[in-house]
């Protein structure tokens, strides 16, 4: 059975946003007139999630009081900061409310179309731990690219390329074997760098592309841009 709850990270502070929504935790930042983080739980929730986990810190009472404790059919569970953790830290203390063989993880400021059991599929068909949904876009540079090689994720650019290619989507698949590797270490850490660059660079992260309608609301441009694209749900 494949896996049904999601951990999404929404403890961020939101500077680059901060001028456009400046009393709001960004995954609270309205778009088509709702919370963006409603766009990306209806998404999860269309899916088949029945479970998701929100990694909260700041302003995680204003996030709580806004989503509730059920959204769409789905529990929602929180795991608030004491005390900024990093990407890591966050997955790593929120993993211990999540009750199945598997979790799907996202990043609350970013939405990616895709399915979930399918990022999941090709994790687990290519022997993996972890594997990541890419996006493809037509310009790296604002976000750095990453390289692919038979399945797998093999290595990382840094931002200040360009051209088309694959990045980094901020949506993951880990499943049960990888838990104790990520809840085990302590403290505040970074997800990127003590995870996905090391596990890559062994071949152990599986890439995903299957992907559409990419969007970073942390950037200016891309906040309009999910104005225009969400709007067209409503109307």
């Amino acid at each position: 059975m494949a896996a049904s709850e999601a951990i999404v990270l929404v403890g961020g502070l939101g500077t680059r946003l901060r001028a456009a929504v400046p009393d709001l935790p960004k995954p609270l930042a309205p778009v088509a007139g709702r919370p963006f983080l409603a766009w990306l739980l209806d998404a999860y929730a269309e899916a088949g999630m029945r479970r998701v986990v929100l990694a909260t810190g700041y302003r995680s009472q204003q996030i709580e009081e806004a989503i509730g404790r059920h959204w769409r059919g789905m529990e929602v569970a929180y795991s608030p900061e004491e005390s900024p953790l990093g990407t890591g830290g966050a997955i790593a203390q929120a993993l211990a409310k999540v009750q199945g063989d598997g979790v799907h993880l996202a990043n609350g400021d970013t939405f990616l179309r895709y399915q979930p059991a399918a990022l999941e599929a090709a994790t687990r068909e290519g022997g993996c731990a972890l594997g990541i949904a890419l996006a493809r876009v037509d310009d790296v540079g604002r976000y750095g690219a990453v390289e692919v090689a038979q399945g797998r994720v093999v290595g990382f650019r840094e931002k200040g390329g360009s051209g088309a290619g694959l990045i980094n989507a901020g949506s993951y698949f880990l499943a049960g074997e990888g838990f104790a590797q990520v809840s085990g270490r302590a403290g505040a850490w970074s997800f990127e760098e003590c995870v996905l660059h090391p596990w890559s660079g062994r071949g152990e992260v599986a890439a995903f592309d299957a992907t559409s309608d990419f969007i970073d609301i942390g950037v200016p441009e891309d906040y309009a841009r999910a104005q225009a694209m969400f709007a067209e749900r409503v109307a």
